[in-house]
């Protein structure tokens, strides 16, 4: 029998300032079957930030999936050998009446945990970290119909995806979770369907952690708010922990955002916050940061490498101090 272990983070319960829970998997392969138990992780909280075993349970399937042959068809007989013990009253498999609204946002921690503790053992398999979510919501009343509007951010909280061995993370991909890339806004949709105005939004350079295999590239946002007295309600953890690195590669930064006001003040909300009475002309900014970095960065394919800093997707700085690369390879560009 082989057997590993991991930890994952979550940050702040809505409640408690300060709080810190840890998810901690213990995974054992035995013949043909693998079992992850959650019994070291955390007791559930009073505050919100709690799952229930359906949504922890299939974020450890999703996660596994990735690390096996993709043609394996999804069903029971797929299944019937993984083995899943969360106790009830963790934070994972939270007992009757706590709150479990952001249940689905534990599963990224969940598969942080896993990918760490089978990292070692399945190196050419696993992911280094993926971006963190940090997302947000406004809503108001749109002064050109006088109707209510809603708005989730996708486009600004799609961050990068880690790389693995031989491969690049993807860019603007978002939440491991969500399996990636499925959805995302049109910026004239946006600007029809919000009071907003789209002022930017841009793939971030050096935003990936380096490495012989880089993370995916995040993504720079930023929109003037176009409605009166607009709520914006923002949540997820990547404010906290960014995307880890593996086999030596370099982890990614974290993520912000941030509200700048027609008097000048800014304001930066909580990880799980609710701000009222945010003023037309206030300008929303916000970083999803890259994916983790696999392998020594030294070991990056030089000609790729070149090709990153002359498009811009990695500075001169960066290509100098993250990768070493050398004087006379930045006169050659």
């Amino acid at each position: 029998m082989a057997a590993t272990a991991a930890k994952g983070h979550v940050f702040y319960d809505g409640r408690h300032e300060g709080s810190t829970f840890t998810i901690r998997v213990d995974i054992e392969v035995e013949d043909k079957r693998i079992k992850f138990d959650y019994s070291r992780t955390d007791a559930q909280t009073n505050g919100f930030v709690n799952g229930t075993f359906t949504s922890s349970a299939s974020a450890t399937i999703l996660t596994l999936l990735q690390m096996v042959n993709p043609d394996i068809p999804h069903n029971e007989g797929m299944v019937e050998p993984i083995e899943i013990v969360i106790p009830e009253g963790t934070i994972l498999n939270a007992a009757y009446p706590k709150a479990t609204t952001f249940g689905n946002h534990l599963c990224p921690p969940n598969a942080d945990a896993i990918q760490r503790a089978l990292s070692p053992v399945l190196p050419d398999r696993v992911t280094a970290g993926w971006n963190n979510l940090l997302a947000s919501l406004t809503t108001g009343i749109d002064p050109r119909t006088g109707e209510k509007y809603v708005d989730i951010g996708f486009m600004g909280l799609k961050g990068g995806s880690g790389a693995m061995q031989g491969c690049d993370g993807y860019d603007h991909i978002g939440m491991i979770d969500a399996s990636g890339g499925v959805l995302d806004q049109d910026y004239e949709m946006f600007e029809q369907q919000t009071p907003h105005r789209l002022l930017k939004h841009e793939l971030l350079p050096d935003s990936a952690g380096a490495g012989q295999w880089r993370g995916g590239l995040g993504v720079e946002t930023l929109f003037e708010i176009g409605s009166d007295d607009t709520q914006l309600v923002t949540f997820g953890d990547g404010d906290f922990e960014g995307a880890f690195g593996l086999a030596g590669g370099k982890g990614a930064g974290l993520n912000f955002i941030r509200l700048t006001y027609p008097d000048g003040h800014e304001v930066v909300p909580r990880n799980k916050d609710l701000i009222t009475g945010v003023p037309r002309g206030t300008i929303y900014h916000q970083v999803a940061n890259g994916g983790g970095g696999w392998g020594d960065p030294a070991w990056r394919d030089r000609s790729v490498l070149a090709e990153e800093v002359r498009n811009g997707v990695i500075s001169r700085q960066a290509a100098v101090n993250d990768y070493g690369m050398t004087e006379a390879e930045l006169q050659a560009l």
